[in-house]
């Protein structure tokens, strides 16, 4: 079934960027270079990439009242995103994130700032948009329960609810029967599963207890692999496409999220949206940061045809 809206619950946060020759030790000092100010934060990142593929997207959320945040409110405008839902905060800022890029690869810190009195309140103010025309595509850089009403929300009113576990929690215990898609990468499907992040424990097995928390499907993205698709009828794995030279890992995950609600929200069978999304996902490795690795419909379809799944 088509749907007509992605509602985009989440976070955003502005990034203070910098790079380095490799990612510093504990306890290290490193020289740095290149420092910027970029926008971040999964939620905004999923909403200007499902934007950038076409689709209608409205984002929730809540933001500081300065600088930054209004700086967001102008990326919304500029990427066509509504943001009628978007709650300004008088006291509490803007969320903030500071990252560290060194061959390809990453760290992340953050304070959510505004997002932790992103409430159920919210979720309710903004409830219009939860509907059977509707994906809603959540992460957990917002305060947990507020992603799980905002899931039950969309569950009971007839949307398709898709939960993207980052940053990772342990969910063994928590009723997720409302949500249709639960997407962590190999990580994050394993500290979910109560698992050690390195477990070597096959992906399919971590799949299948993640199903036994009552999601109905549990899609997992393995990195250069590509992805694994578990229900309880089936396992699919659909193979990455092939990337060169990876510039910039960071976002990758986001984009893959925003590429599969997109495919899904237009129709498009399982697993023909998996493989839009790995290619969603390899093409934000291509370029630096987040929202300028996010590319078009029109470039991600002209990568489909030209590439060849690894």
């Amino acid at each position: 079934m088509k749907k007509d809206n992605i509602i985009v619950v989440g976070s955003y946060i502005v990034a203070l960027v910098m790079d380095t020759d490799r990612i510093p030790m504990r306890g290290e000092t490193l020289m740095g270079r290149n420092f910027r100010q970029t926008y971040g934060g999964k939620g905004s990142n999923q909403a200007v990439q499902a934007a950038r593929l076409g689709a209608k997207v409205s984002f929730v959320g809540e933001i500081g009242n300065d600088s930054f945040g209004l700086d967001f409110l102008k990326l919304c405008d500029c990427e066509g995103i509504a943001h009628d839902y978007v709650f300004i905060h008088e006291k509490l800022p803007t969320a903030s994130g500071f990252i560290i890029c060194a061959e390809g690869q990453n760290i992340i810190t953050i304070d959510i700032g505004a997002m932790n009195d992103f409430g159920i309140t919210d979720i309710n103010r903004a409830s219009s948009l939860f509907d059977e025309r509707s994906v809603i595509l959540m992460q957990l850089e917002i305060p947990f329960d507020t992603a799980i009403y905002a899931a039950k929300t969309g569950h009971k009113n007839g949307s398709t609810v898709i939960l993207n576990p980052a940053p990772a929690k342990k969910l063994l215990g928590i009723d997720l029967s409302y949500i249709d898609y639960l997407t962590p990468n190999e990580t994050e499907a394993r500290i979910c599963a109560g698992l050690a992040p390195n477990d070597p424990i096959d992906d399919i097995e971590v799949g299948r207890i993640l199903l036994q928390l009552g999601c109905k499907n549990v899609i997992i993205t393995i990195g250069e692999k590509g992805s694994v698709l578990v229900t309880p009828h089936k396992e699919i794995y659909v193979p990455a496409f092939k990337i060169s030279d990876v510039v910039d890992s960071t976002g990758a995950g986001d984009a893959f999220n925003a590429g599969f609600a997109t495919a899904i929200s237009e129709g498009i069978p399982i697993e023909q949206s998996l493989r839009f999304a790995n290619a969603v996902g390899a093409l934000a490795c291509t370029k630096a940061d987040t929202i300028p690795s996010f590319q078009n419909r029109q470039q991600a379809e002209n990568f489909i045809a030209e590439f060849t799944p690894s």
